[in-house]
């Protein structure tokens, strides 16, 4: 009796023993998923801040208008810093990594100083246009070392804990391929000219408040969520969706809903608001395989997509293909005017043509009804205020936001400097420079 008494309690002990370890064993991988997690995030964020940082410099050399190179050359240095703040959120601070980091604080530097300084009465210089030539150029050979390694750290699935790892082991040398690639970004700045930085050395959000006010419709069910969903995505049947509310953190409630996607193995993710039954945004993160249609083909599936969800008088404005993917931008059209503010985005896979995402949080933030706009400058007078080197090769009528978020009627042009393309708003009132933006190139492959 008392022996298996005694059992009994080892038994209990043993169970209790493992039960702990798997407890600290669990605890202990979801703080390593989290610290993976964030590392990941602050990667691909930098490797965003500088494509941005990129494509900023290249607007301010298309610029022709004191007012507007001001503001820009103001967004250069805040993306710099967003790039250095994150630069500090990765294991690198074992590794030399600061010729790099001393190129983002210089160009930060010179980007402030000449964004607060009075352009009117003291212009840049030829010599800080010339500076301003090469960051653009050297910033570009920057982004595609950094894509090259972003490329390589998505292809091969690598590990961020991995480098934190071989930085504190003190091995050498160091056999890690991130740590490898950012030592040749290192290098590549190390190598570059001497920049003679002087002796000083957008598009709109969304809100979520805006969203809310401007909704329109009934309350609806989380079954009618489902039946709306089903409607949206075009599916013969909707079983087994699972759905749950969002957050007290947002202005307005919506359901969010998860569906089997039996086809593909993956899940298609949506939300869809409470008030009018609106779907927000939907996305289906399944594999894509080899491109089998064009990206034109893929256009005029966005299209009927887009047409056959009642979003009417809409006209594609922009479309890219990033891999097997076509993205293809929507704005809204008032009297013969593309409407930017009234935007929707629509992704395409081009293995099987199907819509695998949608975004419409900038369609559902304005109201409905706008007031009719004046045009004071043709085309030829808008032209004038372009700068002499851009080569103009279309021209639209656009209503976006200024600076002061109120809706302007503008001239759109498309033109080209050298080999990049720009896209270039005159207030079509006043003559005013309000934007100016630097299209992206065809997207080369990255293969490290």
């Amino acid at each position: 009796m008392i022996r298996s008494v005694i059992i009994g309690v080892l038994a209990v002990a043993l169970i209790g023993t493992g039960y702990w370890g798997y407890q600290e064993q669990q605890e202990k991988n979801a703080i390593l998923i989290k610290a993976e997690n964030n590392y990941q995030r602050a990667f691909h964020d930098l490797t965003y801040h500088i494509d941005l940082l990129h494509d900023e410099l290249g607007s301010t050399l298309a610029m022709n208008s004191k007012d507007r190179l001001s503001p820009s050359l103001a967004e250069v240095w805040r993306i710099t810093s967003e790039a250095q703040n994150e630069l500090g959120q990765l294991p690198l601070s074992l590794m030399p990594f600061s010729k790099t980091e001393e190129y983002l604080f210089k160009i930060g530097s010179f980007s402030y100083q000449n964004a607060i300084r009075d352009l009117d009465q003291d212009p840049l210089t030829d010599d800080e246009y010339e500076t301003l030539q090469t960051l653009y150029e050297q910033s570009g050979e920057i982004q595609n070392e950094m894509r090259n390694v972003q490329s390589m750290v998505l292809r091969e699935k690598l590990q961020w804990m991995d480098v934190e790892t071989a930085l504190a082991s003190e091995e050498e040398p160091l056999d890690n391929s991130i740590v490898n690639g950012f030592h040749i970004i290192d290098e590549k700045v190390d190598g570059f000219s001497e920049v003679d930085f002087g002796a000083g050395a957008s598009e709109l959000s969304t809100s979520d408040q805006d969203i809310a006010e401007n909704l329109t419709g009934s309350p609806i069910s989380e079954e009618e969520s489902i039946a709306i969903a089903k409607d949206f995505l075009d599916l013969p049947q909707l079983n087994n969706a699972e759905i749950t509310e969002t957050g007290d953190g947002l202005a307005y409630e919506a359901y969010s809903l998860t569906i089997p996607d039996d086809k593909h193995g993956t899940n298609i993710v949506m939300d869809i608001t409470k008030k009018g039954g609106h779907p927000l945004w939907m996305l289906n993160e399944r594999d894509i395989d080899q491109q089998v249609i064009s990206l034109n083909e893929a256009s005029e599936n966005a299209k009927a997509f887009i047409e056959e969800n009642g979003f009417d008088n809409m006209q594609i404005v922009d479309s890219k293909q990033y891999d097997n993917i076509g993205v293809f931008n929507f704005a809204g059209l008032f009297e013969n005017a593309r409407v930017y503010s009234d935007s929707i985005v629509v992704e395409v896979a081009l293995d099987e043509g199907d819509i695998i995402g949608f975004e419409g949080f900038a369609y559902y933030d304005k109201p409905g009804d706008r007031e009719s706009f004046t045009q004071e400058l043709s085309v030829e007078e808008a032209r004038e205020r372009l700068n002499p080197n851009l080569e103009v090769m279309e021209h639209h009528l656009a209503i976006i936001e200024n600076q002061l978020e109120e809706e302007v009627l503008c001239h759109e042009f498309y033109g080209v400097i050298k080999q990049d393309t720009f896209r270039i708003f005159i207030n079509a009132e006043n003559g005013k420079e309000e934007q100016v933006e630097k299209l992206a190139n065809a997207e080369p492959k990255y293969r490290y």
